[in-house]
């Protein structure tokens, strides 16, 4: 199956593990996909990750869902894709989101790569906004 949107395709299907309950969600990967996936990991937001480069053409990423620990709940509330295709949404150095006041990160494609909004702020570049995760 060809996706137009791979990263709403990768946001939806961790979106849908975790209201499933899945502790583990496969999405094909691709480099994006696995920068994104550190980002998320790097930030608090999955338990952990595993890129296996064997499987398919372009190889999968297994994450572990992370879960509080009396609630159950998923530790991710929202994932919102910003910029689609239709509609490519990019700002500028100066106008960088900040997610529910600094509690949420935006993931941002700039010119130094894949990064969060914080970053992009300390390196002093703008891009296109890709998503909110909060």
């Amino acid at each position: 199956m060809v996706t137009t949107d791979p990263i709403a395709d990768y946001l939806t299907r961790l979106r849908n593990a975790q209201m499933a309950g899945h502790r583990i969600v496969e999405i094909p990967a691709s480099k994006l996909k696995k920068r994104i996936t550190e980002i998320l990991y790097d930030q608090g937001f999955v338990l952990k990750y595993k890129f296996d480069d064997e499987a398919g053409k372009q190889g999968l990423i297994k994450i572990a869902i992370k879960y509080q620990r009396g609630t159950k709940n998923p530790v991710i509330r929202k994932l919102q894709r910003i910029s689609k295709p239709g509609l490519r949404k990019y700002v500028g150095k100066d106008d960088l989101p900040r997610v529910i006041n600094g509690l949420g990160i935006a993931i941002i494609s700039t010119s130094k790569g894949v990064m969060t909004g914080k970053q992009a702020k300390e390196e002093n570049v703008g891009g296109e906004v890709l998503c909110y995760v909060y």
